[in-house]
């Protein structure tokens, strides 16, 4: 599976869990740890868990498997790492503490609305 079919997959499935505020950033240029940072955030554990959850489901679906997930437990900052695409999945607060947009600021930032179309 190409990369804009795993970011659109992503993407589509962190929206149908009322995921808020998504951003994909294209960081391939900055860094050898992955091509994609999709970075997205709930307001509860339980929406975290449901927004990841919802990822590797649909991901799982597609054929797709995590080469591995971090954070599950405590809820506040899920990892799952497909390579070439990490998806962050943050409690609202947790995400505003990071501020991983402002880390890697110089990544380019793809529309995800051209991406939810369809």
């Amino acid at each position: 599976m190409n990369t804009s079919s795993k970011i659109k997959i992503i993407v589509k499935a962190i929206s149908s869990k009322r995921g808020e505020d998504i951003k994909a950033i294209r960081i391939s240029d900055l860094t050898i740890i992955s091509d994609y940072f999709i970075i997205a955030n709930g307001n509860s554990s339980t929406q975290v868990k449901a927004i990841a959850d919802e990822v590797e489901f649909k991901m799982k679906e597609a054929g797709v498997s995590p080469l591995r997930i971090e954070g599950y437990q405590s809820a506040n900052w899920i990892v799952l790492d497909y390579s070439d695409v990490v998806v962050h999945i943050f409690y609202k607060e947790t995400r505003a503490f990071y501020n991983l947009e402002r880390l890697w600021n110089d990544g380019e930032e793809i529309d995800i609305d051209s991406l939810m179309q369809d």
